[in-house]
């Protein structure tokens, strides 16, 4: 693994990003995906400076991981380096958009009485 790999590495193991299990190196058809995240379906790719060169390839396959229901986000090596406070924070929105959100607990209410249950 590449250093901005090992850092962002550190950050995701152990479930320390909303609890949710991450998997580094793992195959997936003819790609080897950086980080994924099966139970929600998201890929993490770090990307180095000639993936830039390779544009429409990780074009193609980002296609190939949204068609199989996956979100893909691509983070440049020296953005993860540099900036590891923000990678973290843009995961932890794309999970929170991902999972499933309970409707709150609302107390029922007849002819605008809120019930409250007894202690």
């Amino acid at each position: 693994m590449s250093d901005a790999e090992q850092s962002l590495w550190h950050l995701l193991r152990c479930r320390q990003i909303s609890g949710l299990r991450f998997r580094r190196q793992h195959p997936f058809g003819d790609y080897i995906l950086d980080f994924v995240c099966l139970e929600n379906k998201l890929v993490i790719e770090v990307d180095e400076g000639q993936h830039g060169q390779q544009a429409v390839y990780d074009e193609n396959r980002t296609l190939k991981l949204q068609t199989a229901g996956f979100r893909v986000l691509r983070f440049w090596n020296n953005e993860v380096l540099k900036d590891i406070e923000s990678v973290k924070e843009k995961i932890w929105l794309v999970v929170q958009e991902l999972q499933p959100h309970p409707p709150p607990s609302l107390p029922l209410e007849e002819g605008g009485v809120k019930k409250v249950p007894p202690l």
